[in-house]
């Protein structure tokens, strides 16, 4: 193929890929019934009127913050509060908390080796940051789809300076360990005298599975870092949390990086009202995607399919993986049609590839998902099959 055919080729790629994503948040935004509804699928004046909440999370008549004041500091001390560490400091971006977090450790053990998984934020979606900005080495521990084990980590062959957990790991199916398993492996770390840090971006849903509360999982790391939009429908921001010494440094960076904002007074109100109102109901959420889970493996085996696995089989969140033995396009097709024509939204996220003749997708539980019986699901699912070509 001639350099010309492959970039036309491309570009038709890139097209097809966004038609069907406008056809998908069109359908998404029709439908009578989904799984959820997150705040980038709304408009700006949807988003906006969940500020008409924060009256009741912070005094609207104080001064707007200015360079990380006011209310961004009433917000980190709320999360600090929550994880019971010493201090927490606000970030535009989960990439550049944990990039400051680890460089700020890295200078503190005098090694730039991050231990980590293949499968982590940094080593997938970040562009080698960790190499290319932090001045870290990333090394990958393990690549199985699992969260690595305390053996793993004991027996590899260099040393590290730090080892970050992603918890939960969301490109092996949001999978977490067991409480045991999470205690050996950190324990399995300061023996080798290496610091822990947990990609905490979706531990708020955690205390289910693990059986633990925030303080206490956070409490097993030196740092921990924390997303206010993956579960908490904030605008965005992070928060990076630990001892009162590494914060204060981490600020400092911060302000290097250019993450020292003028003013986020809209994402902070966000998050204070994400933590308000959304907070509490993630193990609702948790334990309905879990009966959402087994009402798809009963209904496809009900519908006559010959092979589909629901990863987890229970999830360990609210969120979990769906796997059919179908091309990514044709199932990306189906599960759109499926919702323009019945106004239920099945697979509402992409489907991406995961072998010859297998796709993936997401599927996600937040309180729309709540209204969904076993039977709905199991008719949806039904309705979503029969379209399927033979």
């Amino acid at each position: 193929m001639t350099d010309l055919a492959e970039r036309d080729e491309q570009a038709t790629d890139r097209d097809r890929a966004a038609g069907m994503r406008e056809r998908r948040l069109a359908a998404q935004r029709g439908a009578r019934r989904v799984f959820a509804r997150f705040g980038f699928q709304r408009t700006l004046r949807e988003r906006l009127a969940v500020l008409d909440e924060a009256e009741d999370v912070h005094d609207l008549d104080e001064l707007s913050d200015w360079y990380g004041d006011g209310v961004v500091e009433a917000l980190e001390r709320k999360v600090a509060g929550l994880l019971g560490t010493e201090a927490a400091a606000f970030f535009p971006t989960g990439t550049m908390a944990q990039q400051v977090a680890l460089r700020c450790w890295a200078g503190r053990t005098g090694n730039p080796t991050v231990a980590l998984h293949a499968l982590s934020h940094p080593e997938v979606h970040e562009r080698n940051a960790f190499s290319e900005v932090g001045r870290l080495r990333p090394v990958r521990v393990t690549g199985e789809p699992r969260l690595p084990t305390a053996a793993e980590v004991r027996d590899f062959e260099e040393p590290f300076g730090a080892l970050m957990l992603e918890l939960p790991l969301r490109d092996a199916g949001f999978v977490l360990p067991t409480w045991e398993e999470l205690t050996e492996v950190v324990e399995a770390a300061r023996e080798r005298d290496a610091v822990v840090h947990f990609d905490g971006a979706r531990l708020w849903e955690s205390t289910v599975q693990l059986g633990r509360p925030l303080e206490e999982i956070a409490g097993l790391a030196d740092s921990v870092y924390v997303s206010f939009y993956k579960s908490l429908e904030a605008f965005g921001g992070a928060a990076l949390a630990g001892p009162k010494e590494l914060v204060e440094e981490a600020k400092a960076w911060r302000h290097r990086y250019g993450g020292q904002v003028f003013q986020q007074f809209p994402t902070a109100l966000s998050a204070l009202v994400g933590l308000e109102r959304e907070l509490p109901r993630l193990p609702e959420y948790v334990a309905h995607a879990r009966v959402v889970a087994a009402a798809l493996r009963e209904g496809f085996a009900a519908a006559g399919l010959p092979w589909a696995r629901v990863h987890p089989e229970v999830p360990h969140t609210h969120d979990f993986q769906v796997w059919l033995p179908y091309d990514a396009d044709v199932l990306a097709e189906v599960s759109v049609r499926a919702a323009e024509e019945t106004g239920c939204v099945l697979f509402a996220s992409p489907w991406n590839r995961g072998g010859p003749g297998l796709a993936v997708t997401e599927l996600h539980v937040r309180a729309e998902g709540l209204e969904w019986t076993v039977e709905d699901v199991k008719s949806a699912v039904a309705e979503f099959v029969a379209r399927l070509p033979e």
